[in-house]
């Protein structure tokens, strides 16, 4: 007898309704038979596309200020928050699989109307301040490559919403190939600058190990924080759980069990990728910056400057420039999925790609322009860092309904989490809590 025969399937309202983006869902062909590596390869994709909002823009401000300020120390932070990365987003491809339902829709089909309103406005919150770190990135990169004043580059960043439109009119699989391809430029420019900045190997090491001092220390825990922030995005979990069903698989429960596991595969060694970009920024800043006289630095356009003289390789800050440009791109692209993907989940609300777009980073815009009009380029850096912290603050509405969903056998049938599965994520969600309290109380009052 089939070992798989016993599984169930999800129970209703699981795949009623219109389909998380109904453009692309199940539109990549999945090869029948052959290697192994096939199907892997064809699964291949949306992990790489989550993973771009691990190594965005606002991850290099808070990474930057870690290495800069504390060395190697809050490289445990870094590892901590993509091991958390790494499970959060197995469960939410998990959820999108198993139930054919995206976190948005799956809040809405299970909460009260007022209580989903809610989720939707937390979660519009979240993604205007990624949008926010992406406009500020993107705007310091062209600066920094081309000479464009802040303020032109801040508006420049408008024109981001064709290139998304442009993209999907090509196909799912091309704007997959898009995205890949810039994080390889950026994986390349940071093993170039590893490379040349030889941090000690010993110092690294430790750096990976958890330190007291992180929860101590305020102002270490402030930017512990805006890591873990930076790095966990909540509309990430939205994205994953949709564009998973992208894939034609059978939508069975054997087709179902083989789509979590490459998923899953899928979404592990891109996030792994993620964990080189951020601890790779973090160590060049230590080794450039921290112990050399310039502990101070948390302005990208700071870092910069000094690279080169500091690393002794001349194209060391072209390669930083050209990095940030590629990170802020990749964001655009999968920003603009998350915020249509949360739109329609919660509200039905459908929006042309390009007018969501326009929407979400007009709204990012005008506070980039007005700080960098009154306070200049360390106003917008400051304002990158708090972006993180508020993104971060925003977690638990995100995790705590994912991990209640993908842990109740009445919506996930036999493909609901095991109990100690449960018990982790539900250890995550916790920590996730107490360091936003922790964050809020020493902000009200200290």
């Amino acid at each position: 007898m089939d070992a798989l025969a016993g599984i169930r399937e999800p129970n209703p309202p699981a795949e009623a309704g219109r389909p998380s983006l109904p453009e692309a869902h199940a539109s990549i062909a999945l090869p029948v038979g052959g290697h192994w590596f096939r199907r892997f390869l064809a699964f291949l994709g949306p992990g790489y596309m989550v993973s771009v909002g691990y190594m965005d823009p606002g991850n290099w401000a808070t990474d930057l200020a870690g290495g800069a300020q504390f060395g190697y120390t809050l490289l445990s932070v870094i590892l901590l928050s993509n091991v958390m990365a790494i499970l959060l987003q197995a469960l939410a491809a998990r959820l999108g699989i198993a139930t054919g339902r995206d976190l948005a829709q799956a809040c809405r089909d299970n909460y009260s109307k007022p209580v989903g309103i809610m989720l939707w406005l937390v979660c519009e919150a979240a993604i205007i301040a990624c949008d926010l770190a992406e406009v500020i990135g993107t705007a310091i990169a062209l600066q920094l490559l081309f000479g464009i004043p802040l303020i032109a580059g801040a508006l420049i960043t408008a024109l981001d919403a064709f290139l998304v439109l442009l993209l999907m009119n090509r196909g799912f699989r091309f704007l997959e190939a898009f995205v890949i391809s810039l994080l390889i430029v950026i994986a390349g420019c940071f093993a170039v600058q590893i490379a040349a900045a030889a941090p000690p190997v010993a110092e690294v090491a430790k750096g990976f190990l958890p330190s007291k001092e992180i929860i101590a220390n305020p102002a270490m825990l402030y930017i512990a924080i805006g890591i873990i922030g930076a790095t966990v995005m909540p509309h990430n979990l939205y994205l994953h759980s949709s564009i998973v069903q992208t894939r034609a698989y059978e939508r069975t429960p054997k087709g179902r069990r083989e789509a979590i596991k490459w998923a899953t595969t899928d979404s592990t060694i891109a996030l792994m990728l993620a964990l080189f970009v951020n601890a790779a920024i973090l160590i060049v800043a230590a080794a450039a910056f921290h112990g050399t006289g310039h502990q101070d630095v948390a302005e990208i356009s700071d870092a910069h400057r000094l690279l080169s003289p500091l690393l002794g390789l001349g194209i060391a800050s072209t390669l930083f420039a050209v990095a940030l440009l590629a990170s802020g791109l990749n964001s655009t692209v999968t920003a603009t999925l998350a915020g249509q993907i949360v739109m329609e989940g919660f509200i039905h609300l459908r929006m042309p790609a390009w007018a969501r777009r326009l929407v979400t980073r007009g709204i990012a815009i005008v506070p980039v322009v007005v700080v960098t009009w009154l306070y200049g380029e360390r106003g917008t850096g400051q304002l990158l860092v708090l972006s993180q912290v508020v993104l971060s603050m925003q977690l638990p509405f995100a995790v705590i309904p994912l991990v209640c969903f993908v842990s109740d056998r009445r919506k996930m049938g036999d493909l609901a989490i095991s109990r100690s599965t449960a018990t982790v994520a539900w250890v995550v969600a916790g920590v996730i809590v107490v360091l936003n309290l922790k964050l809020l109380f020493d902000t009200v009052f200290g």
